[in-house]
This record gives C-alpha cells, sequence and structure tokens, in this order.
C-alpha cells in the first residue's frame, strides 16, 4: 500500500493515400512516443505549503536542496494544456518516493534527495513532493488528455547514510567494495560510488525487515497493514523474501493503487540481469490487474512499459550491451521494451538528417523491431549534451522529434532553459528550475517554444514519424516521407527540412493521389495534390504534410 507522507526490404513499402486513417483515429505507439521527462522538484511549484520537510534546511551546495517542484505542479500544467500544446504523450517523471532526510555531502556541498534518487521508503511518497491524493489526481488529468504517467522505478541501492538515516542490514544491502567499471563482476556487485549503499538483488535469502522500517511504520500506524500486504504478496507469488522482491512488490503498488503506465529503471547495468525479467513479470501482473479493476480508467490496450537506463547502451550495439569481458541483452529475455540511447546525441552531432534518420529506421524495423529506444539530446545525467549552450535549439528538436524511436524532450528542452549556470558544480548545472519566466515574456523564447509544439503535435498526431519507415523523396531540396501500419490502422507523411522558403512544389506522386487534401502542419496552409505535385507557399523552411 502506497502511503502519504518475416524480414523484407521494409524501405520498398508504401502506404497508399486513399488507404490512409485518419489523424483522429491514430493509435498510441511506445515506439513512437514523445515522453517529457521532468524532475519533480524542479518542473513547477503548485504547492508551496509542502516545501520544507523533515528539517532539510541546512545550507546546500549551489542547486542540490529541495526547490519546491511538485505532483500538483505537474497536474497545473497538465490542466493548462502545457503537455498537450507541445505534443506530448507521456510524462516521466523522476522517483517520488520518500527520500533520506538527512543531507549528504559528495565533495560538491550538502546534497538533499531532491532527485529522487535516494530512497528511504518506497511504500510513502514524500511529503515535498505531494500526496497519494496529488498522484491520483494528475493520473486522471493525465489520462483524460491522452497523456500516460511514466514512474521512475530505483531497485540498485537506498539513499546514502547520513545523520538521520542509517544503513540498511548487511543481509539487504554491501557498503563495499566500490565500482570499478571494467568488467561485469565490478559493474554489478559494488557500490555506485561511496556512501550509496547496494542492494544485495543477487541474493535469494529469506531476510527481515530493516529495524528502522518497522519502527517507521509502526509510528505512522500502518505496520500490521503492510505486514499483511507483504504476506500476501509472497504467498501469491512464491518469491522468497529476498531484498529484490521486497522492493518490487513496492514499487507494484503504484500500478495497482494509480494506475500508473509505465516505469524508468535506474541503475540497470549495475543489477543482475534476470532482475529485468522478473521485474517486467510483477509489472505486467500488476497492470492487468489494475485494467481489470477499473475498466474505466482503461486507455487502450497498451502494455505496461518498461524503459531501462543501461547506462551508455549505444543502438548500434542492437540488443546487447558489452561489459568487456560479457555481452548482456536485456530485451530478451523478455524485459525492457525499450533502452535509453546514449549513442543518440553523438550521431546527431556527427550524421546529416539523412544518414541519422536512415540509420535508425533500419535498426528499429531490423534487429530491433518490436522493441525500442528512449532517443535523448539532454539529460539530468549528461555532462555532454548535444547543445550545452542553447544555440540550435530548431535543429535540436529537428533531430529529437522527427527520428526514428521514442523522443525524450528533457524539460526546459522546449524553452532553451540554461545548461550552464555560474556557481554549481557537477550535474546541478543540468537541473535548474523550469524557466516558466523566459516563456511568458522572451520573444525568442516564444519562437523555440513554437517551433517544438509544431513538430511534437505531429509527431504524436502520427506514428508513422516515430515508428515508422524512411524513405528519402529526393536529397536537394530535402524531402522524405515516413509510412506506418499495424492491422488496419495505416499512416503516412511527408516531410522537408531546410527547403527553400516561399513557394515549394514537391512530387509526391509515389505516396498521394492526384485529388488528395494535404495538410501542412506547419504553415497552417491546405492544398490539393495535382500531376502529382503538392504546392506549399510558405515562409518557412520546414514542411510537415498529412493527408486530411
Amino acid at each position: 500500500m502506497i502511503s502519504n507522507c518475416e524480414n523484407k526490404n521494409k524501405s520498398e513499402e508504401v502506404v497508399v493515400a486513399s488507404e490512409v486513417s485518419s489523424v483522429a483515429d491514430a493509435p498510441f505507439v511506445w515506439e513512437g512516443a514523445n515522453l517529457y521527462f521532468l524532475l519533480t522538484d524542479r518542473f513547477n511549484n503548485g504547492d508551496t505549503s509542502n516545501d520544507i520537510n523533515f528539517d532539510r534546511t541546512k545550507e546546500t551546495g549551489m542547486l542540490r536542496g529541495f526547490k519546491g517542484g511538485d505532483i500538483k505542479g505537474i497536474t497545473q500544467k497538465v490542466k493548462e494544456g502545457y503537455f498537450t500544446d507541445l505534443g506530448i504523450n507521456a510524462i516521466w517523471m523522476t522517483p517520488i518516493v520518500e527520500q533520506i532526510h538527512g543531507g549528504t555531502d559528495e565533495g560538491t556541498g550538502v546534497t538533499y534527495g531532491f532527485h529522487g534518487y535516494w530512497a528511504k521508503d518506497w511504500t510513502r511518497i514524500d511529503p515535498n513532493f505531494g500526496t497519494k491524493e496529488d498522484l491520483h489526481e494528475l493520473v486522471k488529468e493525465a489520462h483524460a488528455r491522452g497523456i500516460r504517467i511514466v514512474l521512475d522505478a530505483v531497485i540498485n541501492h537506498t539513499g546514502p547514510v547520513a545523520e538521520k538515516d542509517p544503513v540498511w542490514p548487511d543481509d539487504w544491502v554491501r557498503t563495499g567494495p566500490q565500482c570499478k567499471y571494467d568488467n561485469y563482476e565490478n559493474t554489478v556487485t559494488c557500490t555506485l560510488v561511496a556512501n550509496l549503499p547496494d542492494i544485495k538483488t543477487e541474493s535469494n535469502d529469506n531476510v527481515d525487515l530493516p529495524p528502522q522500517l518497522v519502527e517507521k511504520w509502526k509510528a505512522e500506524g500502518r505496520y500490521q497493514q503492510e505486514i499483511k500486504e507483504l504476506d500476501d504478496f509472497f504467498e501469491r507469488t512464491g518469491h522468497p523474501r529476498a531484498p529484490r522482491f521486497y522492493i518490487m512488490k513496492w514499487l507494484i503498488d503504484y500500478i495497482t493503487e494509480f494506475g500508473v503506465d509505465g516505469y524508468r529503471v535506474d541503475t540497470v547495468k549495475h543489477t543482475e540481469e534476470y532482475v529485468w525479467q522478473e521485474f517486467k513479470t510483477e509489472c505486467d501482473y500488476a497492470f492487468s490487474e489494475f485494467k481489470e479493476k477499473n475498466p474505466e480508467k482503461v486507455l487502450d490496450k497498451s502494455d505496461f512499459y518498461l524503459v531501462g537506463e543501461v547506462y551508455n547502451y549505444n543502438i548500434s550495439g542492437g540488443k546487447l550491451f558489452d561489459f568487456g569481458d560479457r555481452k548482456v541483452n536485456y530485451f530478451e529475455p523478455e524485459s525492457f521494451h525499450s533502452l535509453i540511447n546514449f549513442e543518440f546525441k553523438w550521431n546527431s552531432k556527427e550524421l546529416s538528417y539523412e544518414a541519422l534518420f536512415k540509420k535508425y529506421s533500419n535498426i528499429l524495423n531490423g534487429e530491433l523491431k518490436d522493441f525500442g529506444t528512449l532517443n535523448y539530446l539532454s539529460s539530468h545525467d549528461d555532462g555532454s549534451p548535444f547543445d550545452a549552450v542553447r544555440k540550435k535549439p530548431f535543429e535540436t528538436a529537428n533531430k529529437l522529434l522527427l527520428s526514428p524511436g521514442t523522443s525524450q524532450v528533457y524539460y526546459g528542452d522546449e524553452s532553451s532553459r540554461s545548461l550552464v549556470i555560474a556557481g554549481t558544480e557537477g550535474d546541478a548545472t543540468l537541473r535548474s528550475m523550469m524557466n516558466w519566466d523566459s516563456i511568458a515574456k522572451r520573444k525568442r523564447t516564444k519562437e523555440v517554444l513554437s517551433h517544438w509544439q509544431k513538430l511534437g503535435k505531429f509527431r504524436a498526431n502520427h506514428p508513422a514519424v516515430g515508428a515508422g519507415v524512411h524513405q528519402m523523396i529526393t536529397e536537394r531540396p530535402y524531402y522524405f516521407y515516413r509510412s506506418y501500419q499495424k492491422e488496419d490502422y495505416k499512416d503516412v507523411v511527408v516531410i522537408g527540412l531546410d527547403v527553400h522558403k516561399g513557394a515549394k512544389s514537391i512530387d509526391v506522386s509515389k505516396i498521394f493521389k492526384d485529388g488528395d487534401v494535404i495538410y501542412d502542419a506547419y504553415s497552417g496552409i491546405t492544398t490539393e495534390i495535382k500531376n502529382g505535385r503538392v504546392i506549399i507557399d510558405s515562409e518557412y523552411d520546414i514542411v510537415l504534410l498529412e493527408k486530411m
């Protein structure tokens, strides 16, 4: 219980325009989703009354304390239509479980668990982030707008040991050695950094609950209820009462109670791969149980989404991640639907649009067919973003939102939120507060945001963009199309990038038919196909064509 506190050349496939489904019929597909990633504490403060808890009042390093962002703040922006206008159909938020109460200095000044990755109690939402009621409201309001909610799961470690946060028992965690990251063993059976106790996920021994957790639950008046639920879980599953299974139970409660749609899983490569097969089984069971009990709250037939953070996984590796002494497949046997793709930012720097799009289409419709990658150009812990000084916001949007695969918009990508903050150390520079004031007042920010909105909504309306097959039409000017088909649903779009402004005559004879009415979602122009061509006379160097 959650408490408060067959393979053929796909490039030759063409979807006949007369058979294309309408935009309104567009299904949601995780492989082509537009996912928004935010730090819960840094996005929007919707309730100032919960800004300070557990006396977390020590002076911290710059941007290393709680700043007030919360679940209510996210819901507020959902209701205002911010995400809908941006074409977002899934929101991934950093962990919201109760964090350690104390702070710790890792050499960058005192830091509190504002980021959510320092769990103290998985069964309770941290009051700095909100309440159960807040999470219920967020899921309800997001689902009403076709937006999925993805939470963040940590099974690898607890939070650091601090003055208010004792180390967990030896049969639960190891406190050394520290990982060296040069082979499988010293990436998995070790601590990520000093003072970050590593859960013994390899253990199948029955262990008792940590005394501090027992004491805490008793003080909160919910010990008996938590024990009953644990007994029921272990009786149903037959799992040993080993550390990893306790945590899995606590995490799937967020599925059965709130109906969240997915988990992004942290520090995957630091945990034995079979753990994730087990976790997927439990998540799928919980999601099925929720849908059976709450049919009125079911969005569609989509499976529960699991995307893993295997740090430095590259799409060029296909299904395998190389530890040096061994390669591991985190997709099969069944575990992750998708992995975060750390290669995308480098590909975006080094490759032309066509080379980038072709590479990703070939892999995702080949070796990774039926799986996916989550592509990003900036994030919360990657110190080498694609455009650190925000000089290329339009190109960033083009490459991220028009590439095959699932797109991850990191909060503020769409508004050029600064990634270089004077006075910060380490990853804190990537984690500033969302720049709402700039969105409201700066003309340049509004222009950038408008571009991201147009591309984002086009992606959201068309599975072909992210999940379709890519085919170039002409190199100069650069036009291409994407086609997608699943069962009776068919989708095709034509896109032009860096084309000349003014009147543009585009040969679409292989994609659309004479008489088809075509809409350019970028300029808002509607026209008709004549002699196999479409003419768009606009002031823009980009076109986003769909059949009406």
